[in-house]
């Protein structure tokens, strides 16, 4: 798809407990990128509240929009169109940032196009890796959603499999908890992971009986809580980085495993990783070499990217703006919403 004039997109993200903002243009110049962070709030609740999240998505919005134009020397008067993630996520913050967007959209006269999450994280991928093109597989990984995909061009996906239960980054979160690092989960486990013995505890890979690509983390986490009751009871000594450590590949190499039978099944030449869970060292490593061994060319955003963030959303927005796609007044927050639909 070639550029033939500067598109300037500012993209909003409040999908869950990050404020962004950001400007894209041609859908891979990222202007500027403003996360405001909700981690430190919702730390001391062992997880994301939503009623808090949406009080301060509403504080911050206005402030990381301003930012992000500022950063990106530009003002309202130079955007061509606003992208927003109207879903899936929390319903209440996913309103304050299609509300936000609506506004600014109608106050300026400006194309609306409203943006699917899971498209967003995927479409990171085309900020920092220029010459990247569907189609390609994709494995996206996250605290609320597990797929493995097939991008067919654009904005066009095939679902190949999914989580049947809990994501991989929920599963973090609530060991993380369980073992006493806190939240958030998939950093904390990285990280104590690297002290940790990856084959001292074999516990069960998340794999769904009759369906090769779709994943389970539900019997893994409740492996891990087994674990540890049991050691209580026996009043042995939990060691937390060889637990952790254990869990953490579990995890990765039914991930690795899944991803690379569709390499080989589906023929694909380029793969990619997005999501939070994405930026996790263990799962890097294992898929770039995983990819390496099969000559596929692999993919994944810088860390920073694989958070939720106003660019990929601006990213995604530039692609559906291309093909002509507008979303009217009638835009909502769709908590549930499904990839490919509108």
């Amino acid at each position: 798809m070639e550029d033939t004039k500067e598109i300037r997109i500012l993209g909003i993200e409040s999908s869950c407990d990050e404020t962004a903002a950001a400007v894209v243009v041609n859908g891979r110049d990222v202007r500027s990128n403003i996360i405001s962070s909700q981690i430190d709030i919702h730390t001391l609740y062992g997880g994301v509240v939503p009623e808090i999240a949406s009080r301060k998505h509403i504080e911050r919005v206005s402030q990381v929009v301003e930012k992000a134009l500022e950063d990106a020397q530009m003002t309202l008067d130079d955007i061509d169109a606003v992208g927003v993630t109207y879903g899936p996520g929390l319903i209440g913050p996913l309103l304050v940032g299609v509300s936000a967007a609506k506004a600014i959209a109608w106050a300026k006269d400006l194309p609306l196009v409203g943006v699917h999450h899971i498209e967003g994280h995927i479409s990171a991928n085309y900020i920092e890796n220029k010459e990247l093109e569907p189609p390609f597989g994709c494995l996206i990984v996250s605290g609320g959603h597990t797929h493995l995909v097939l991008v067919k061009d654009y904005g066009e996906y095939e679902i190949l499999g999914k989580t049947c239960d809990d994501a991989a980054g929920e599963a973090f979160d609530k060991v993380a908890r369980a073992i006493g690092l806190g939240y958030p989960g998939g950093p904390k486990i990285d990280k104590v992971s690297r002290e940790g013995d990856a084959d001292a505890i074999v516990f069960p890979q998340g794999k769904v009986r009759g369906s090769e690509y779709d994943f389970s983390f539900s019997g893994l986490k409740s492996a891990v809580l087994n674990y540890l009751n049991e050691c209580h009871m026996k009043r042995e000594e939990i060691c937390v980085p060889d637990v952790a450590a254990s869990f953490q590949k579990a995890v990765v190499d039914v991930l690795v495993s899944h991803a690379m039978r569709a390499v080989e099944e589906f023929h694909f030449r380029k793969f990619a990783i997005a999501g939070g869970v994405a930026s996790n060292s263990a799962l890097r490593h294992a898929m770039e070499q995983a990819c390496q061994e099969r000559g596929v060319a692999f993919y994944r955003p810088s860390p920073i990217l694989c958070t939720d963030n106003a660019a990929m959303i601006g990213a995604a927005a530039y692609y559906d703006y291309r093909k002509g796609i507008r979303s009217d007044w009638s835009l909502n927050a769709i908590p549930n919403l499904r990839l490919g639909e509108r």
